[in-house]
């Protein structure tokens, strides 16, 4: 990637990149949004082997580091690639340094805690990226446009009027704004792809063999309600958008896009802490001396 290439694709990204939700339009952020990058699908890969190698640069100094960590949160609607973005962002990175959680609907278990509960539980430690395929935003997504899912939660019924929905965006704006302030740097993509792009990967989903295993049924339930999962999308990102924990709008058309995209958010941020590797003092520096005199 060339200067002239870089300077349209931080533009992009800037545009992607939202820290307040008060006048947030998801209608202002195209799905097949290219930024005028002059990038091509082979330089996109290219510059994406960069930015992976400038991520796990940043992993082992965070690593090593062992004060601040990180979470990448990602959601999306079926076939927006949220899978293949972790994938390909973070594959290139020590896996000892990555927790990868995954969250589908909530178990028995789970159901009998509070909704934040299991994503507490998967908290990256310091020192580490924490990578949530789906959060803790399902519960004001899922059950906002299925009103069953709701009814059937085991909480008091004065809970679940219609104002539950802004006290749990409360909630989690609450829980973020916290965890940054214990040195979690927090990422939030949603990967946008657009009506007709999904509609062809469900249907390549179906026609291709080796991708059968990804269709589910109730895709085309969910797509069905396309618009109202949108509009919950935007409610909560109107919400929560905060310099804290800022969300990412990423145009998911272009899959090669959305992947370097990502990469480059997640190193950027990195960057921006300014992490350094630990330097011993003199006592440690000397036995470090000794031991390579007896290493000779």
């Amino acid at each position: 990637m060339t200067a002239v290439t870089a300077e349209p694709l931080r533009r992009l990204l800037a545009a992607c990149r939202v820290t307040d939700g008060a006048s947030f339009s998801l209608e202002a952020h195209r799905t097949d949004e290219d930024g005028d990058t002059g990038l091509d699908k082979a330089e996109g890969v290219r510059a994406l082997e960069k930015a992976v190698a400038r991520l796990s640069d940043q992993q082992e100094r965070l690593f090593a580091d062992a004060r601040w960590s990180a979470l990448c949160i990602f959601q999306a609607l079926d076939a927006a690639g949220k899978d293949g973005a972790i994938k390909h962002v973070f594959s290139g990175v020590n896996p000892q340094g990555v927790q990868v959680e995954s969250f589908a609907a909530p178990s028995t278990l789970e159901r009998s805690h509070d909704f934040l509960w299991r994503h507490a539980v998967a908290m990256p430690r310091r020192g580490r990226i924490g990578v949530h395929n789906r959060s803790w935003y399902e519960e004001v997504l899922v059950p906002r446009v299925q009103p069953s899912i709701l009814q059937a939660a085991p909480l008091p019924t004065t809970l679940l009027g219609p104002q539950i929905w802004a006290e749990r965006l409360e909630d989690i704006a609450a829980h973020e704004r916290y965890l940054a302030r214990q040195g979690v740097l927090i990422l939030k993509f949603f990967l946008h792809v657009g009506a007709e792009e999904q509609r062809q990967r469900l249907l390549a989903r179906i026609d291709e063999p080796a991708k059968n295993w990804k269709f589910e049924e109730g895709d085309l339930a969910v797509r069905a309600r396309r618009a109202d999962y949108l509009s919950a999308y935007e409610s909560a990102i109107r919400a929560t958008a905060a310099p804290h924990a800022p969300w990412y709008v990423i145009p998911a058309d272009r899959k090669w896009l959305a992947r370097l995209l990502v990469a480059e958010a997640v190193a950027g941020a990195m960057e921006g802490l300014d992490l350094q590797f630990p330097t011993v003092g003199t006592a440690a520096r000397a036995a470090l001396l000794r031991a390579r005199d007896a290493l000779a």
